[in-house]
C-alpha cells in the first residue's frame, strides 16, 4: 500500500509516499480502507519540530476490511471514522475498536473527519468554559478546522453574541458566514467590547489580547499546543480564570461525556444546524502541499486527504 512517511524533520518538503506492506489487525484493533485523512496543525507541527520523526497519525475514515481477535461490534464493511495513533496518512490504517465511530447514513467520509475530531476539540473547549445562556465568546483561529466549528457550535449553545479572531482579515466573510457576529484581526490594538469567555487555540503571543479580551470574571479555555505563558497579575486583577483543555483526557476518563458530544455532533449535523466545511481535499501524494496550507494558516475549514 502506499503511505506517507519522513525520514527527518522539517517543513513538509520531508514528506515522501512510499510503498509498504498493508498491517495486520492486532487484538481491539480494525483494519479500515482509508477513505478521507483529515490534516491537523499538532500533525504539521510535530513533523518540522520533532526530533525523531513520528508516526503520520489523526483522524481518518472508511470502511472495516479486518478486526482483530476480541473485537465485538464491528465487521467487514462498516462506515467508521476515528483516531489513528500509528500511521495514518496510508491506503490501510490500523484504528483501535474503542476509537471508532459509524459514520450515519447520508454523511460521507470527509463530511466525517471534519466533523467528529475537530468537532469534538470544539464541543468540550465550549463545556470546558462552562457557558450560560447569552453570554458572548470569542472565538481563534475561527476560520480553523476546530475554530470554524467552534463559531457554529456555541451559537447553536445559545451565545448571544460571537467574535471571530482571524490571523488574516481575508478571512472575515467566512467567518460571519459560520454566524460569527463580528471578526476582528489578531494584530488590531483593540478586539472590541469583552466577551464572557474565550475559546484560545493558538496560545503564544496571542494569550495577552485574549486575557484582555475577557470581562472582569470571564473565562478562558486554552486547548492549543503553541504553548505560551500568562501574567498572573493580568488575571488577578480582573478575577478571570484560564482552563486548559485536552480532549484525551476526557476519551481516556469520561467516556460516557465523550460518546454523549459524538451523538451530539451527529444530531446537529442531521439537523442541519452544524455544516463542516472543507478547505480543499488533496491526493495522498500531494500531503506537503496539505501541510504547507495548513503551516500558512491559508486554510479556511478543514484540509483533507484522499488516499
Amino acid at each position: 500500500m502506499r503511505q506517507v512517511h519522513y525520514e527527518r524533520s522539517g517543513g513538509p518538503e520531508v514528506l515522501e509516499l512510499v510503498s509498504v506492506e498493508a498491517p495486520t489487525p492486532g487484538p481491539g484493533e480494525l483494519l479500515v480502507r482509508v477513505e478521507a485523512i483529515g490534516v491537523t496543525l499538532p500533525v504539521v507541527r510535530k513533523v518540522r519540530e520533532q526530533r525523531a520523526p513520528i508516526a503520520l497519525g489523526g483522524e481518518v475514515a472508511g470502511e472495516v476490511v479486518a478486526v482483530g481477535e476480541g473485537v465485538e461490534g464491528w465487521a467487514p464493511g462498516y462506515r467508521i471514522t476515528g483516531l489513528v495513533f500509528g500511521p495514518g496518512y496510508a491506503e490501510y490504517a490500523l484504528l483501535s475498536a474503542a476509537m471508532a465511530t459509524p459514520i450515519p447514513d447520508g454523511a460521507s467520509a470527509v463530511d466525517a473527519v471534519a466533523l467528529v475530531r475537530s468537532g469534538l476539540v470544539a464541543l468540550g473547549a465550549l463545556d470546558a468554559a462552562s457557558p450560560q445562556q447569552g453570554e458572548s465568546t470569542l472565538i481563534t483561529a475561527a476560520a480553523s478546522g476546530v475554530g470554524h466549528l467552534a463559531v457554529q457550535l456555541a451559537r447553536v449553545r445559545g451565545a448571544g453574541r460571537v467574535v471571530g479572531a482571524v490571523s488574516d482579515p481575508a478571512k472575515a466573510d467566512f467567518v460571519r458566514q459560520l454566524g460569527a457576529d463580528e471578526v476582528v484581526g489578531y494584530g488590531q490594538e483593540s478586539w472590541g467590547e469583552p466577551v464572557d469567555y474565550v475559546l484560545d487555540a493558538v496560545g503564544g503571543d496571542l494569550l495577552t489580547p485574549a486575557i484582555a479580551a475577557l470581562v472582569p470574571g470571564g473565562r478562558l479555555v486554552a486547548y492549543s499546543s503553541g504553548g505560551g505563558a500568562i501574567q498572573a497579575y493580568d488575571l488577578l486583577v480582573g478575577a478571570k480564570s484560564v482552563v486548559g483543555f485536552q480532549l484525551a483526557r476526557i476519551a481516556r476518563g469520561q467516556p460516557d461525556r465523550y460518546e454523549h458530544w459524538r451523538q451530539e455532533l451527529w444530531q446537529y449535523f442531521a439537523s442541519g444546524q452544524l455544516r463542516p466545511a472543507v478547505h480543499a481535499e488533496f491526493a495522498l501524494e500531494d500531503a506537503a502541499e496539505a501541510h504547507a496550507v495548513i503551516e500558512r494558516r491559508a486554510n479556511l475549514g478543514k484540509v483533507v486527504l484522499i488516499p
